[in-house]
């Protein structure tokens, strides 16, 4: 299996950080290192980050600072390019990872070796109705999220590339000093135009927040004119769907329904991001436990000079262990 590095660009995230890491490294296969990128934060961002490392040594989380400007582009570029791992998944500070992320983002670029980026759908953790969002958006994504007669575009909330792809193009992404275009859409275009295979999986899954709907319509018309913007400035790539407007439309009902549900959350003590995959985190430990003992009950036998039972019928053991707890 591929090794999975997993970038994380932070800007005065001082409230979801914590959170993202922990998710980012309760995984079903860890990641090699997990690289949170601080641009000049204001807030507690930062003490934040080094809580998290001085309690998870074990972790693999790195700290890197890049102050030389602001911005996004040049934040994201950092941290992928002081990533060491075989695949670069690239995250935001509020993402909430699902715990086989690591997993199916490593199996895809392990059994595809012409898959260069890949992408798949989020889950909004502070929206009611999360089931049928994600649905949604897994439709939305798969579906319209294209470029060049069918080939996917990348999430920034949800991407990963392999690392010789990301170094193809490192120099060559576009800077946008101007802040007119969708970072995430510019990678997706250089990866096309040197030929390179984008691919969608309904398993890689992340978790975000919502917040981006809480603005005005003015400024919401602004960020969709982002997509059009990022086609221009690549006049050589070309598309027929235009998930702006599939955006746009929904935007009445999410910006209705995001303020009240934030009040709901509070009223209720409730940390979303803290619960989005509890029930899966739960399995995943469920499933660990069983292991140790089931490594425990097979290593008393060993000890004792009985053979190992073979792998078929401990699974089958293993299965009513699991049934009987």
């Amino acid at each position: 299996m591929l090794t999975v590095s997993i970038v994380i660009p932070a800007w005065n995230e001082e409230e979801r950080i914590a959170d993202c890491l922990q998710n980012a490294t309760s995984q079903t296969v860890m990641p090699y290192e997990v690289i949170v990128v601080d641009n000049r934060s204001t807030d507690n961002t930062v003490m934040v980050v080094k809580q998290f490392i001085h309690e998870h040594p074990e972790a693999h989380v790195r700290l890197l600072h890049q102050n030389r400007e602001q911005g996004l582009i040049p934040t994201r570029n950092w941290g992928l390019n002081h990533a060491t791992g075989d695949v670069l998944g690239r995250v935001d500070a509020d993402c909430m990872l699902k715990p086989d992320w690591v997993e199916v983002v490593s199996g895809i670029f392990t059994e595809d070796d012409d898959a260069m980026g890949a992408t798949g759908p989020v889950v909004y953790y502070d929206m009611p109705g999360r089931r049928i969002g994600l649905k949604g958006d897994n439709r939305i994504r798969r579906n319209i999220y294209k470029a060049d007669g069918g080939h996917y575009l990348l999430f920034g909330s949800n991407m990963a590339l392999r690392a010789t792809a990301w170094k193809a193009i490192a120099k060559e992404v576009c800077r946008d000093e101007s802040d007119v275009m969708h970072e995430d859409v510019d990678v997706s275009l250089h990866l096309l135009g040197k030929g390179f295979e984008t691919v969608y999986s309904p398993r890689m899954i992340v978790g975000m927040s919502a917040r981006r709907i809480d603005t005005s319509l003015s400024s919401f018309r602004q960020y969709m004119k982002r997509f059009r913007n990022t086609f221009d400035a690549h006049p050589q790539h070309w598309r027929t769907e235009k998930p702006e407007h599939t955006l746009f439309a929904l935007y009445p009902i999410l910006r209705t329904f995001y303020p009240a549900y934030q009040k709901y959350l509070g009223l209720r003590d409730i940390n979303p991001a803290e619960r989005v995959w509890v029930r899966e985190q739960m399995d995943m430990m469920q499933r660990d436990e069983d292991d140790a003992i089931a490594a425990a009950t097979y290593g008393e036998s060993f000890d004792e000079g009985v053979h190992t039972t073979p792998a078929s019928h401990r699974d089958e053991e293993r299965q009513e262990l699991s049934v009987g707890r």
